[in-house]
């Protein structure tokens, strides 16, 4: 499955998202987009969310660039879930282009619970 991860250019997310998701099991079933690697940075992301089955939005630091990926992969039909550190106020518009959201506790826990999500949207599917 191809996901697309969404997140600030605010955010520390090599370290916090990045690296996670790539130092675990979860990093190597699927294929997984950054827009932020280096070579990345120069692909129109339009094109890449359009071909995505999932995007995952790390939306614990507000960004207009990450609405524009966002509304995009709306538009597109491509599925959103949401995660966001605990504690963290999201923007209340998010609810119009999802009802997935995870909160959590640090790079284990996302990783967990991103991992069981994955479980559920692929056994879904396959139904």
């Amino acid at each position: 499955m191809k996901i697309y991860i969404s997140h600030s250019s605010k955010y520390d997310y090599e370290s916090k998202i990045y690296n996670p998701i790539k130092d675990s099991d979860m990093g190597k079933e699927d294929i997984y987009f950054f827009p932020h690697e280096n070579d990345n940075i120069k692909i129109k992301t339009e094109d890449v969310i359009s071909d995505c089955e999932l995007v995952i939005a790390e939306v614990s630091v507000p960004a207009t660039g990450q609405g524009i990926e966002l509304g995009m992969a709306y538009c597109a039909k491509v599925p959103i879930l949401c995660i966001y550190e605990k504690g963290m106020k999201i923007s209340s518009s998010l609810k119009f282009i999802t009802d997935k959201f995870i909160e959590y506790e640090g790079s284990q826990d996302m990783i967990i619970k991103i991992g069981n999500y994955l479980n559920e949207f692929k056994n879904a599917k396959t139904k």
